[in-house]
């Protein structure tokens, strides 16, 4: 049986998790997560962490300090176990990056030194964004002309990769398009804007609901990474009444989906699929292009 990969991708709220859960009910299949947040373990409400089995999910405690680089060998191993098992491999998230390192053999970046990034974040703070741009000009030329000193993140960013012997310029490219580690579908779950705003709210209010704040505070009571402290909505949570929480976590949560939609358009080979109805109507059509793709064998 030819090898084959099924990616899903979208933005929060538009139903990934649904699909993937009826999808194991059409063709045997095993859900590899391809969330960076939901890498964690102790935060199942706050991360939408779905009821249905999936690997890679609360693999790590929040003191750990999670990097694409780490991920990245634990997703092909599972993928590689799901098709020696006979299996379809769902990966699914919608963390753009960590759903490509997992399809594909991305050339990630050296890790940091300790304390680079803060030592970056510190020039640009102090110095201005002028002497920052700078001194990237100075360091990678090539990431100095695609970033706009007033980009701090990608600038501190960039600076960061210089300083390792990387460049964001590759890493860039590298993001959105090259070869499958396997001959892989990517389907993107498209939801028009109003209807993805009115999921956002209704699961927002719902994580309330059923707990959220007592999760939160119950994680804040150990160590968090850097990267644990930066998953959404925790802050909110932590620090505001109820509602304005609720509100401010749907405003965020809005954003980030827009973030995502523009991963959504860039991700090489994507093939749009409507998520604005029932799972099993996408589920179906997706197992419809795989086959028509010889991807899955046909019954």
């Amino acid at each position: 049986m030819a090898e084959r990969v099924i990616g899903i991708f979208g933005p929060t709220a538009s139903g990934k998790s649904d699909v993937a859960a009826v999808l194991r009910e059409l063709i045997p299949a095993e859900v590899v997560s391809a969330d960076a947040m939901q890498v964690y373990h102790g935060l199942p409400i706050l991360t939408n962490r779905s009821p249905e089995p999936e690997r890679l999910v609360e693999i790590w405690p929040l003191s750990h300090l999670a990097s694409v680089g780490e991920y990245a060998p634990l997703a092909h191993a599972a993928i590689d176990d799901t098709l020696t098992a006979g299996k379809t491999p769902l990966v699914v998230g919608g963390t753009g990056l960590y759903l490509r390192a997992a399809l594909a053999e991305l050339e990630l970046p050296p890790a940091p030194a300790p304390g680079a990034r803060a030592r970056w974040e510190r020039l640009y703070d102090e110095s201005g964004a002028a002497v920052a741009h700078e001194r990237l000009e100075a360091l990678d030329p090539a990431a100095a002309a695609r970033v706009h000193p007033n980009d701090r993140r990608r600038v501190v960013r960039a600076l960061e990769l210089a300083e390792s012997g990387g460049s964001l310029v590759p890493q860039r490219e590298s993001l959105f398009g090259g070869a499958w580690r396997h001959p892989t579908l990517v389907v993107g779950l498209d939801v028009p804007k109003p209807e993805l705003d009115r999921r956002i709210a209704e699961r927002t209010r719902r994580m309330f609901e059923v707990g959220v704040e007592e999760e939160v505070r119950a994680a804040l009571t150990g160590e968090l990474s850097a990267t644990a402290r930066k998953i959404i909505g925790l802050d909110e949570v932590a620090t505001m009444p109820r509602e304005e929480a609720i509100e401010a976590l749907i405003a965020r949560s809005r954003r980030y989906a827009a973030y995502q939609r523009k991963w959504l358009r860039r991700l090489e080979g994507l093939v749009i699929v409507a998520g604005d109805r029932p799972p099993e109507e996408t589920a179906a059509e997706i197992v419809t292009l795989a086959r028509a793709r010889e991807r899955l064998p046909r019954p």
